[in-house]
């Protein structure tokens, strides 16, 4: 690059910097609320029948939310809805908007009224066909209740995005915290006179609270609404074609969900809890790190895309990766190391057992070995979006998903015969799965970008493999110098043993990643 070029990518940086400190603080209180609001439920219900019940029932819900809307609209809706901003035509961007949200509201409306007609037919044949009847039953109901809420996170969606489409990603931020809040709220107030149905009842409204509380941001705006399919916009058909291949996307990633739910329903009361835990921890630094990160990367990658800058692209995308990498390997090392004790000190009270603990322990593990490959495609997948080319991450996510079918099949009764937690399994199959997509898509963008500065992010990789390697010797020391302390002692020292040691490693390094994420972390959001 030359010097105009370097200074116009260092500028760049540092306004992305300034958003990614901004969003990255509320995703870690949307995180920290996110694991308060399993502790609750966890101390209440354990991973018994009634939450296996409930988080089939969850998942299903989410997924109409996310197939027909949520992961597509920030692929499409943002680039196309930027456009018009970039030209100034607010009326041709609200137009769109308009459009966008009324479609959506039919589309998820209809989708979910159907569902809840045929909720029994689908409990006993797709979502938990392992379940009892009775269990079956409550996730019947459980379903229809929250199918509400998919409906409610379409409009929210699409706010998110024109609020993102302006730099504003303070309320959208904002959002998931409340609705975590009002989870937690069903769960205590609730859960002890409706059972799980208070849960339910809490996604609900947290839903509404979800898209109440960024309004104040479209005032801020100007928003108008414009009564119109805008079926004869160019604009919306662009957003449908753009959307089509990312719909298919999400709808494959979904399936793997599905799948394992389905699955797990029938490898004993608890699996799907088991599962379901593990994977909300191991998402925890993923949401905190990579998401955030996504989130904040998306619209500089689309300006860049769009004024053709890709050396600027290139550049902005590597920088991105390293730092996210830098922050995921230690933490897949710090699942690994203190799975166990950190699933014991967060959950295990109330009605959530030893035996609890260990058997999302077991999942942890092996989720863990997947959470740089998560990482890495919020990432690279948003790199293509930019680009406008939603299909290359579908058709490679579809053979991921046919990889991860296929291992969640086999991987469980391997792990049966092996003395190993079958449900494990399932969390290695994802794993494997994901660390190949990643792998590919990283081939993928190299090419459309000519490279992806390679030796300095291999080196950059190496780096942090090793400080991670000597934390992770740390922790072993740990546990072993450790062996009758509790979870307290063990987990919560070991978490900042191993951040102090990994720091110290990096520092030796001379890791420039380091610096780069202490920078950001000092700058203030602008």
């Amino acid at each position: 690059m030359n010097g105009n070029e370097k200074q116009s990518a260092k500028a760049n940086l540092t306004e992305l910097g300034r958003a990614v400190t901004l969003v990255m603080a509320l995703f870690i209180a949307s995180r920290a609320l996110g694991l308060a609001r399993q502790m609750v439920i966890g101390s209440l219900f354990g991973a018994g029948s009634d939450l296996d019940a409930y988080l089939a029932a969850a998942r299903i819900s989410e997924t109409v939310f996310l197939v027909i809307t949520g992961g597509a609209l920030g692929s499409a809706f943002i680039p196309a809805f930027a456009g018009h901003l970039a030209k100034k035509d607010h009326v041709a961007a609200w137009r769109l908007a308009s459009a966008t949200v009324n479609l959506a509201l039919i589309a998820l409306t209809v989708v979910a009224g159907l569902m809840a007609l045929l909720a029994p037919t689908l409990v006993q044949t797709v979502i938990a066909p392992g379940f009892a009847p009775p269990q079956q039953a409550l996730t019947a109901s459980l379903l229809r209740l929250m199918l509400v809420s998919p409906i409610i996170f379409g409009v929210s969606g699409i706010v998110m995005g024109v609020l993102n489409a302006h730099q504003h990603f303070l309320l959208p931020a904002l959002a998931p915290s409340v609705y975590n809040l009002s989870i937690i709220g069903g769960a205590l107030l609730l859960g002890p006179r409706l059972g799980v149905r208070g849960i339910a009842a809490g996604v609900v409204a947290g839903a509404a609270l979800h898209l109440l509380v960024q309004m104040p941001g479209l005032l801020r705006y100007g928003a108008r609404y414009i009564p119109t399919l805008g079926l004869d916009d160019p604009s919306v058909r662009e957003v449908g074609r753009l959307m089509a291949p990312r719909m298919l996307g999400t709808a494959i990633t979904q399936l793997n969900f599905v799948v394992n739910n389905s699955l797990a329903s029938g490898l004993g009361v608890g699996a799907v809890s088991a599962i379901n835990y593990a994977w909300l921890l191991m998402m925890l630094p993923q949401g905190v790190f990579a998401q955030a990160v996504g989130t904040a990367a998306f619209p500089t990658f689309a300006a860049q895309a769009a004024r053709g800058e890709r050396d600027e692209m290139r550049h902005t995308l590597a920088a991105t990766l390293r730092s996210v990498f830098a922050l995921c390997l230690p933490a897949t090392v710090g699942l690994l190391a203190l799975g166990q004790p950190l699933v014991g000190l967060l959950f295990e009270r109330g009605a959530f057992e030893s035996s609890s603990t260990e058997a999302v322990a077991w999942a942890l593990a092996f989720y863990a070995l997947g959470l740089v490959g998560h990482a890495g495609l919020e990432i690279i997948a948003r790199a293509f979006y930019a680009l406008h080319d939603t299909f290359t991450p579908v058709w490679v996510g579809g053979l991921a998903m046919g990889l991860n079918v296929a291992l969640s099949l086999t991987l469980p009764g391997a792990f049966g015969s092996a003395g190993l937690p079958p449900h494990a399994g399932l969390a290695l199959a994802n794993s494997a799965a994901t660390l190949l997509e990643l792998a590919a898509l990283m081939a993928l963008i190299r090419r459309r970008l000519d490279g992806l500065e390679g030796r300095r992010t291999l080196i950059a990789f190496a780096k942090s493999g090793l400080a991670s390697l000597a934390m992770g010797a740390a922790l072993i020391g740990w546990r072993v110098a450790l062996p009758h302390a509790g979870s307290l002692a063990v987990g919560g020292g070991g978490v900042l043993l191993g951040a102090v040691v990994y720091v110290a490693a990096a520092l030796i390094l001379r890791m420039e990643e380091l610096r780069a994420i202490a920078n950001l972390a000092r700058r203030r959001p602008g």
